[in-house]
């Protein structure tokens, strides 16, 4: 009950409601307005009360030291003001400070959703092979061993062996892989992974909570736990702040026995422009960063973010677009063109459901390719497609496929096959019955503004890496085209996070940017982490501490820019009101200030501090 009372008084409508009535506290006597009870009175409970329970709370439940916060000295602070009638003194610091835990709440208030995607991924059954024939259980009751079948388009239940049928399995949740990959008999399959096109049966060999699905959900609530909420400075200086306050005052009472001075040293003292000075220039920074496409979750990931030296990407949807293009087409027969060569394999291939077919069907249609209708349409799951077009027989897959119909890769289709390989391309090849014609080359799409973000970032001594799940030579070739030197491909989930954690170790203070799911977990282990805002999974975006909605990672230099200058205010305006108090202080020592003009220096200092913090809001960091 006393909790509920509190979190209202405390809230937003019913401080600016105290606002009102410290206005009229002050306004009204100067018009010669006075009334049976000072307006003060109603600030004094709208915003002391919640400190009251505050510093209250904290004497009985915090350990050692931490007894003693920024809200004991103001409650000190008030009930010595309301102790000699000057109660516009008791409600001004009651409501500055209120209103600066309000100002740091809007700022640090995070949504919990991503776990909850997270977790509903995990499948609820599987289709158990028992005695020949096929039952649906739970996916609790899958043991070790168990036979399970997968069908086309169905996601796969427990981590598994292939022991019979070939697939493509979609397994962008475990590694951000672009392409669907091929898999066979002896192969292994994650949970969590969608079986795309054949139907396997497969033994499981990791269940329950030790699948890779759970140990990558398990990842991020531990990561979640590790993430501390942002120490209030106020409260951090309290531990000296309040014995000070009390004995300067207590000496300047016993010296000049003038009990209003003691009392204004008492409300000079009381750290509310230190208290605003975090909140405010966050707020700032923040609406700074909303106009520029950049959500920033909390002044925590500011603060951070100006310390970071070390940046990881992950690949696919972050340095490219995480969508395939024909990237090259190399003809072998001097009687095919490249154009005709990709009419005849998006003619092929226009009845297949695989990524590569569409994307060759999708640069055909691009280019106004003559696209046929075809015949006697094969499919071949892991291998590739026959079709008969124009009346010839054709064959578009990989180089198994074309050995198992006879067909020999020779001269000149190995160097460019090799070669394609090399650059980290998925190849596709097209043969006719009795040669290989040509091949067709697709790739992920690197984005334009990736080299130059990069630069931008080495020019601040900034350190990059990429981390990926994709083929070693695939994170060769897009490091190289972006200026990367430093790379770790064929990363699992929890590969990344041990990577991050390694380059912790390292004293290094990292931020992870990333787009999947597989990236959860080292975002919210990373000591900032940055997702892909509008493509981006909503699980990503969730355990990201910063999302870049418009997918501009151009964004990065200028958020970084931010985030030192976000720093710089912060300690300018704690230097600055530390100078204000120390002054007040010693002008209320000498008698010069009363608690009610020194409520009003104070007020004076809080309101420099939330000048300066607003001018983050209009500078140009670009």
């Amino acid at each position: 009950m006393l909790k509920k009372i509190n979190d209202f008084l405390a809230g937003l409508p019913m401080t600016m409601i105290g606002a009102v009535f410290l206005a009229l506290s002050f306004v009204l006597p100067g018009i010669g307005v006075n009334l049976p009870v000072d307006p003060a009175w109603a600030t004094i409970v709208i915003s002391g009360v919640p400190l009251l329970y505050l510093s209250i709370w904290r004497i009985i439940h915090n350990p050692g030291i931490s007894k003693i916060s920024s809200a004991l000295l103001i409650c000190i602070a008030m009930f010595a003001a309301i102790a000699i009638g000057d109660l516009f003194a008791a409600g001004e610091v009651a409501f500055i400070m209120a209103l600066g835990a309000i100002l740091e709440d809007m700022t640090t208030n995070r949504a919990k959703k991503g776990l909850k995607q997270l977790l509903s991924l995990a499948p609820a059954q599987g289709r158990k092979i028992e005695n020949g024939e096929e039952i649906m259980i739970d996916a609790e009751a899958i043991r070790l061993g168990d036979i399970l079948r997968v069908l086309p388009g169905e996601t796969i239940p427990v981590d598994g062996t292939i022991i019979d049928g070939e697939t493509s399995v979609d397994q962008s949740i475990m590694t951000g892989e672009s392409l669907p990959v091929d898999k066979s008999v002896g192969e292994d399959v994650f949970c969590g992974t969608i079986n795309r096109f054949g139907t396997i049966d497969i033994s499981a060999v990791k269940v329950g909570e030790d699948s890779s699905l759970q140990k990558l959900i398990r990842m991020v609530q531990e990561a979640e736990k590790k993430q501390a909420s942002m120490q209030r400075i106020a409260d951090q200086c309290a531990s000296w702040l309040v014995p000070a306050a009390l004995m300067i005052a207590i000496i300047t009472g016993f010296v000049t026995q003038d009990i209003v001075r003691a009392v204004t040293v008492l409300v000079v003292f009381c750290p509310c422009a230190l208290a605003l000075a975090t909140p405010t220039a966050v707020m700032a920074a923040i609406g700074q960063a909303t106009k520029h496409g950049v959500i920033i979750k909390s002044g925590e990931a500011l603060e951070k973010m100006g310390k970071v030296d070390t940046i990881a990407f992950d690949k696919t949807g972050t340095l490219t677009f995480g969508r395939l293009e024909v990237s090259d087409i190399s003809s072998f027969d001097k009687y095919v063109s490249e154009a005709e060569l990709l009419s005849i394999a998006a003619s092929v291939e226009a009845k297949s459901e695989h990524p590569l077919g569409k994307a060759i069907v999708s640069s055909a249609r691009e280019k106004d390719a003559p696209i046929a209708e075809s015949s006697d349409f094969k499919m071949f799951v892991g291998k590739g497609i026959y079709a008969v077009v124009y009346g010839r027989e054709f064959y578009c897959g990989n180089e198994k496929f074309l050995s198992e119909n006879g067909i020999i890769i020779g001269p000149p289709v190995r160097p460019g096959l090799e070669r394609l390989h090399t650059e980290g391309k998925a190849s596709v090849l097209v043969a006719d019955r009795e040669r290989c014609i040509g091949i067709i080359a697709l790739s992920d799409v690197l984005r334009p503004e990736a080299k130059t973000m990069i630069s931008r970032l080495a020019a601040m001594n900034t350190r990059t890496v990429l981390l990926t799940g994709d083929h070693k030579k695939t994170a060769d070739y897009f490091a190289k085209q972006v200026g990367i030197s430093e790379i770790r491909a064929e990363l699992l989930p929890e590969e990344k996070v041990k990577n991050i954690e390694m380059l912790q170790a390292e004293n290094r203070k990292v931020c992870m940017i990333g787009d999947g799911v597989n990236d959860a977990p080292a975002l919210k282990t990373a000591s900032v982490g940055v997702a892909m805002g509008s493509m981006g999974s909503d699980i990503a975006v969730e355990a990201a501490d910063i999302a870049l909605m418009s997918d501009d990672i151009s964004k990065i230099p200028y958020l970084k820019r931010l985030s030192n200058a976000t720093v710089g205010t912060i300690k300018f305006s704690i230097t600055l009101s530390m100078c204000i108090n120390f002054i007040a202080v010693t002008l209320s020592v000498l008698g010069v200030l009363t608690p009610t003009t020194g409520a009003l220096v104070h007020n004076a200092g809080s309101c420099f501090v939330v000048l300066i913090a607003a001018l983050l809001y209009d500078r140009k960091f670009e």
